[in-house]
């Protein structure tokens, strides 16, 4: 059976891996002032952190239609058996039961879709191992079962350097914000149960980080080969000192720069820096 692999945006996988391992993405969008934007396609995420500096309105995203997924499966399914389609989380978007309704709606292509309930690029390592499978002629089964594999070992920690975000779209009070931002709290972030939801609450940033590099060293300190990406809101400079940091301490780790993109960014604002890992 000839496979393809699907994922979206918010994986963000560089179009050059993407088109490496011949991966599909399909957007979802932001709006940002009064403008719908597809990111990774009509927006970049240096574009949205400078927009974002302008002091504009807090974007709103959105997920893919049903029909935009149709139109992709009927396409794939000209050359494709079958299609695997990754996506973020359920529990912070509806991607991934859209992908599921448009399977039912396509007879040319047999669609599996995968919740992969997390994002960034987790979800991108997914997508980048299930390519490799599908390139070698191995069945979706065998991939999903890869994937949960996968799921099992992955861990994923993102600190919020500043509480605005979360507090003007909701996600935290006006009072919860100010407090946070007096005391300098620096909350840690993770998935649970297919939502994000506190990890921890630290007082300074460099206290979060430190935090996070333990919690990986917790990990990598068992000699198992594992392959990690830190990922940066607007912060490329400071991840890549992290990086050279990290790799000298830990040789067995294999390690990567991603990035939030404007549909998580909107979130977590400027300045976020996160760190995904699981076993190689």
């Amino acid at each position: 059976m000839k496979t393809v692999i699907v994922t979206d945006s918010t994986a963000y996988i560089p179009k050059e891996v993407r088109e490496r391992y011949h991966i599909e993405m399909i957007p979802l969008s932001v709006v940002l002032n009064g403008e719908t934007y597809e990111e990774e396609v009509d927006l970049t995420a240096e574009q949205f952190y400078e927009e974002m500096k302008l002091g504009h309105k807090l974007p709103t995203s959105s997920q893919p239609s049903v029909g935009r997924f149709v139109q992709l499966f009927e396409r794939l399914g000209k050359e494709y058996d079958a299609v695997i389609s990754i996506h973020l989380s359920s529990g912070i978007s509806g991607t991934y039961q859209g992908a599921v309704s448009a399977g039912k709606m396509v007879d040319s292509i047999k669609v599996f879709a995968y919740d992969s309930e997390i994002s960034c690029m987790a979800q991108g390592f997914y997508a980048i191992d299930a390519a490799k499978m599908a390139a070698e002629g191995k069945e979706p089964e065998e991939i999903f079962a890869r994937l949960d594999e996968l799921k099992a070992s992955t861990r994923a920690y993102f600190m919020v350097d500043d509480l605005s975000n979360l507090q003007r779209g909701g996600r935290l009070s006006s009072a919860q914000a100010m407090i946070g931002s007096l005391l300098n709290i620096k909350p840690l972030l993770h998935f649970v149960d297919k939502v994000i939801v506190p990890f921890e609450k630290i007082r300074t940033r460099k206290k979060a980080l430190n935090r996070i590099f333990d919690l990986l060293g917790e990990d990598a300190d068992k000699g198992i080969p594992l392959k990690a990406s830190i990922i940066h809101a607007n912060r490329e400079e400071e991840a890549k000192e992290f990086q050279k940091e990290l790799s000298q301490k830990y040789p067995n780790v294999d390690f990567s720069i991603s990035y939030f993109g404007p549909v998580i960014a909107t979130h977590l604002g400027e300045g976020a820096i996160g760190m995904t890992w699981m076993l190689k």
